[in-house]
């Protein structure tokens, strides 16, 4: 199939262009920013231009199979301001709108739609349980739902099969709601949201790209699908978990007119209950990999291990390393077919979290042996520019990259790729030295350790999306 996505850039939509591509289908990202998305999406997707106007868009989608609408401005962060909520509203139902237009324009048509939604279109509803066919509420979020919902189910009048995904808190690594909720959980001071009785529903990543690659694929999905986990929660028991996946306590609450204070009316998102069923998923045989909130939170929070420790003795051809990171992947393709993956630089910036603002400088169309790479991204808050050099190459068992200008003293990592049969176990072993001499030991320890352990188990999320896991 050949798939056009809004909003792949965001955190779902980087995680379903990684799901389609596993099965081989081609993408079609429609953005603000061809030159973003392809840093953050890889050279495998074609973009379009949200500014080149409707007549490309039109053109696009009739030469695809599908399309899913995750476009929309981030519900929170911001205050409920006049200006703020009609930037929310334009976001999602003006873009729909125009994708829906550009929909019945083109010729051939394609053949499903497969458009966001939240919880929220249910507004705050106790412990009363819903499912599809409940009722909407006339708050601004559960209006801002519905106009979403309609103005996409307009395509079931010129025959589209239309899906509105109305989605719970989405939990996953790079990104999303659980970003923001993590620094005051590591600390030791987080807590339940208000009096903790409220529902939360929720679901991980992975389920929802496999969720949203489902209902593309399956004729018996239309109309709304709660996309939301089996695991019915509270707010207290989403927060004891959370906890004790981090290992941290978690009992300190966090009052309802302190959110108001720092959210005003977007508050509500954070305070209203959704008991909110997966029926229509449910029904229809969904599987979810992670279908309990304690499993899912492990996942995320952990992830993948990512062992760090200072070298003593390094190796002759690393004089001066410091510190050894191991991490190990296990990959559902073969060796080859991961090593071919790897070799194209412009899936660096897929497999980089988005924060870090990763991009190759110049065209290198295919890593090689003395191959050199020049980029850019974020380390922490600090902007930095470097260049690798490729070396020791084993194709498709190994290679090695050298850096010769960036933000390390020493950096060497070295990729191992081994097969078996149909499965890889990639295994990084990356020998490196902060600088700032005296001060490195703390810049690694605050900085530069957990900057690694974050990439590395994202680029172990994002390859299992790709690949699959065993």
């Amino acid at each position: 199939m050949r798939v056009l996505i809004a909003g792949a850039t965001g955190f779902i939509g980087r995680a379903l262009v990684s799901r389609l591509r596993r099965d081989g289908h081609s993408v079609v990202a429609w953005a603000r920013s061809e030159t973003s998305a392809l840093s953050l999406l890889g050279t495998d997707v074609d973009v379009i231009s949200t500014a080149a106007g409707q007549d490309p868009l039109t053109h696009a989608l009739s030469q695809c199979d599908a399309v899913v609408n995750l476009a929309g401005e981030p519900i929170l962060g911001k205050r409920w301001t006049a200006a703020r909520r009609t930037v929310l509203r334009e976001s999602r139902v003006g873009v729909t709108a125009q994708l829906v237009s550009a929909i019945e324009a083109a010729n051939p048509r394609p053949r499903v739609l497969v458009s966001g939604s939240a919880v929220g279109f249910y507004g705050s509803r106790g412990s009363e349980v819903l499912d599809e066919s409940s009722a909407s509420r006339g708050d601004f979020l559960s209006r801002l739902c519905l106009d979403w919902e309609t103005a996409a189910q307009r395509a079931t009048t010129f025959g589209v099969r239309v899906v509105t995904l109305r989605t719970g808190v989405v939990l996953g690594r790079g990104g999303g709601a659980l970003a923001q909720m993590l620094p005051p959980f590591k600390a030791g001071v987080g807590g339940p949201i208000g009096s903790g009785r409220q529902y939360f529903p929720w679901i991980h990543l992975r389920d929802l790209a496999e969720l949203i690659v489902t209902a593309v694929r399956d004729d018996r999905y239309a109309g709304p699908v709660n996309a939301v986990a089996p695991d019915l929660v509270t707010s207290k028991r989403f927060a004891r978990a959370l906890g004790h996946a981090l290992r941290r306590p978690s009992v300190l609450p966090t009052p309802p007119a302190a959110l108001r204070a720092i959210f005003g009316d977007a508050a509500i998102v954070l305070l209203a209950s959704q008991r909110a069923e997966p029926s229509a998923a449910r029904r229809n045989g969904f599987v979810w990999q992670f279908p309990s909130i304690d499993a899912a939170l492990t996942d995320v929070v952990r992830g993948d291990s990512v062992n760090i420790v200072r070298v003593t003795t390094p190796p002759s051809n690393v004089a001066g390393a410091t510190y050894v990171l191991t991490a190990s992947t296990e990959i559902s393709a073969p060796a080859d077919q991961v090593f071919a993956f790897f070799c194209r630089p412009g899936n660096l910036g897929l497999i980089t979290p988005a924060p870090m603002q990763f991009r190759v400088v110049g065209h290198v169309p295919q890593l090689s042996d003395g191959a050199t790479i020049e980029y850019q991204m974020r380390f922490g808050p600090i902007p930095v520019r470097g260049r690798i050099r490729i070396t020791g190459w084993n194709p498709p068992r190994s290679y090695v990259d050298v850096q010769e200008a960036g933000p390390y003293r020493v950096w060497r990592h070295e990729h191992h790729f081994a097969p078996n049969g149909p499965t890889t176990t990639l295994d990084d072993r990356v020998y490196y030295a902060p600088r700032l001499g005296a001060l490195s030991g703390i810049i690694n320890r605050w900085l530069i350790a957990p900057h690694l352990r974050e990439f590395f188990r994202y680029r172990a999320e994002v390859l299992k999306l790709r690949f699959g896991s065993p």
